[in-house]
């Protein structure tokens, strides 16, 4: 739980996954998680805290992770409630987290991308009627 928490702190992180020996995702430990576990826990201390094992700390919610194969849609629809998703492969297992901020950037890029797209074909079918009509 110590470790759980300094990285947490020292990355500004509020929830991070766990990832189990087998490279696994198997949830989802937020700061609120940490929290309850020492209101929850009398004589729980700082120092205490090593002891205690993330297996330990009862979970309040945990990110619904997605294949790397997922489609944008897929991940918007997640992070309208989840701020990260966890990625695994065909085997579950782990290979990294696509924050909520990324979804967003990326959708608002290609969208960009789409806008300029559609102004260049009504530019050019402009240009050719005006071309047409020259004649």
């Amino acid at each position: 739980m110590r470790q759980a928490m300094e990285r947490m702190e020292n990355r500004g992180f509020r929830a991070v996954p766990i990832i189990d020996e087998d490279n696994k995702y198997v949830g989802t430990l937020s700061e609120g998680d940490l929290l309850w576990k020492f209101k929850n826990t009398p004589g729980l201390t700082l120092k205490g805290t090593e002891k205690v094992m993330l297996k330990d700390i009862p979970r309040r919610m945990d990110n619904q992770p997605v294949r790397i194969y997922a489609s944008i849609n897929d991940l918007i629809t997640l992070v309208i409630d989840q701020n990260f998703v966890p990625v695994v492969d065909d085997h579950d297992v782990f290979i990294g987290i696509i924050r909520r901020r990324e979804v967003l950037e990326h959708y608002t890029k290609q969208n960009q991308t789409d806008e300029k797209q559609e102004k260049a074909k009504s530019y050019n079918y402009a240009g050719h009627i005006l071309a047409d009509a020259s004649i």
